[in-house]
């Protein structure tokens, strides 16, 4: 089926998905109280199962070869019986594996912020629906990016749960090792009412983070006026928790020194090695690896039976994917641990890593920078986002205005199990950070 030709082309299929009569009272004791997402809408990517539907992968062929589901997700039913309606399923990176959200079956979602830019993948639908007030919230998946990439490129905020916390099943999966349900809003405290009921915890009081460690040579690495993005998160702790709850450090320095098992994935074809975060280039090949080769051990076999038509980018992507060996994944899942053992000692329960969700604006549509540039891949995709996958760590990006006209986002990574002190610190700070975009975007224009 073709996609939906208005509401910016983010919808595959349209429909209306509400709580089973059983589950939603219509006597008066059912209020917006007991139901906390009364009235609000939402959408989901088309890799969630939905009774009665095929759920098609972002491709014809893999819907086409495929049955009608049997059962919804079960992170769809959360969402319903707590009085939200489903009104779409969205459009994605062709089974979900892509960072532009490109998808020439279904059509590219018009990015609201930027017409003539991607919208980011593979969450691209779910991203834009939100985005353009369509929908109140939606439902992506992000296994090394989709849904951090498209939030970032959208202006709006996307959450990256810990791995391993929601349920996934009745979702596709890409690859086991990183797959997690997250979700997007256009405001934290609806982003925060969503993952208390996805996450299945109570409302808490904020909490005052013992330290927010900001990844300079990460933030060395954007193309933006420093004040733009570092400024405003500095300025707007400093002016909530005082001077002594910022701290800097350098986090390439600090994965080559407690990540020995990267030694392995020493990755010398970068280009010009004009910066020194060549470890969280390693750390980024080592996820991708992983990556590749549990997708092919997910859906090879029905790429080889059936054949699909794909997008050339994505036939070449499949095809590597194909290819990929045993050689090297126990070095990958040896990194894994590592990574995550040497992240959790370097973030306590309350502490806040900073760090770019991408390093600069969305490239414009149908734009060989996402496909040429290796080097442009590796800092832009992966090098920063394999910190969250690699080490199951939670992550949100926040929208932090426009620069040239074009989003900027920030984003705040939180140990494995914070996801709730996470989601609260941001909810908490926003309305700071919104007051210090205004200052910062007020001295860029003097």
């Amino acid at each position: 089926m073709a996609a939906t030709g208005s509401q910016y082309g983010a919808f595959i299929e349209k429909l209306i998905l509400k709580a089973p009569s059983s589950s939603s009272s219509s006597s008066s004791s059912s209020s917006s109280q007991e139901l906390p997402l009364n009235g609000l809408t939402f959408a989901v990517k088309d890799v969630f199962d939905v009774d009665g539907y095929v759920t098609g992968f972002g491709n014809p062929d893999w819907a086409r070869t495929h049955s009608a589901a049997t059962s919804t997700a079960p992170a769809i039913t959360a969402l319903l019986r707590a009085g939200a309606t489903c009104v779409g399923k969205t459009v994605l990176d062709e089974m979900a594996y892509g960072v532009s959200g490109e998808n020439k079956h279904y059509g590219t979602p018009t990015n609201p912020c930027a017409p003539d830019r991607v919208p980011g993948g593979s969450s691209s639908g779910s991203a834009v629906a939100v985005g353009a007030g369509i929908v109140d919230f939606s439902l992506g998946t992000d296994t090394g990016g989709s849904v951090r990439i498209p939030a970032s490129y959208c202006g709006i905020f996307g959450f990256r749960p810990s791995h391993g916390v929601i349920e996934t099943t009745g979702v596709i999966p890409m690859a086991q090792s990183f797959d997690t349900i997250g979700w997007f809003a256009r405001d934290p405290v609806l982003l925060n009412q969503v993952g208390r009921i996805l996450l299945q915890i109570p409302r808490m009081d904020p909490l005052r983070p013992s330290r927010v460690i900001i990844a300079e040579d990460c933030f060395n690495l954007v193309s933006l006026p420093r004040n733009r993005i570092i400024g405003v998160l500095a300025n707007s702790l400093k002016k909530l928790f005082g001077g002594d709850v910022t701290e800097n450090a350098r986090l390439g320095n600090y994965v080559v020194n407690n990540v020995p098992s990267l030694k392995h994935f020493r990755y010398k074809d970068i280009g010009d090695q004009d910066y020194d975060t060549e470890s969280l280039v390693s750390l980024s090949y080592s996820m991708r690896l992983l990556v590749r080769y549990e997708l092919k051990n997910n859906h090879g076999e029905w790429v080889r039976t059936v054949n699909p038509d794909f997008d050339r980018r994505m036939s070449e992507r499949v095809k590597g994917a194909l290819k990929t060996t045993e050689k090297d994944i126990e070095h990958c899942h040896s990194v894994k641990t590592e990574f995550h053992d040497a992240l959790s000692a370097l973030l306590g329960d309350c502490d806040i890593l900073a760090i770019p969700t991408v390093p600069g604006p969305p490239p414009k549509l149908q734009s060989e920078a996402l496909a040429s540039s290796k080097l442009y891949r590796d800092r832009s995709y992966f090098s920063f986002l394999s910190v969250a996958a690699l080490s199951g760590f939670c992550q949100v990006s926040i929208p932090l205005g426009t620069h040239d006209g074009l989003p900027v986002s920030v984003s705040l990574v939180a140990k494995h199990g914070s996801d709730g002190f996470l989601l609260n610190f941001v909810e908490s700070i926003y309305e700071t950070i919104n007051e210090q975009i205004e200052i910062a975007e007020q001295l860029i224009s003097t």
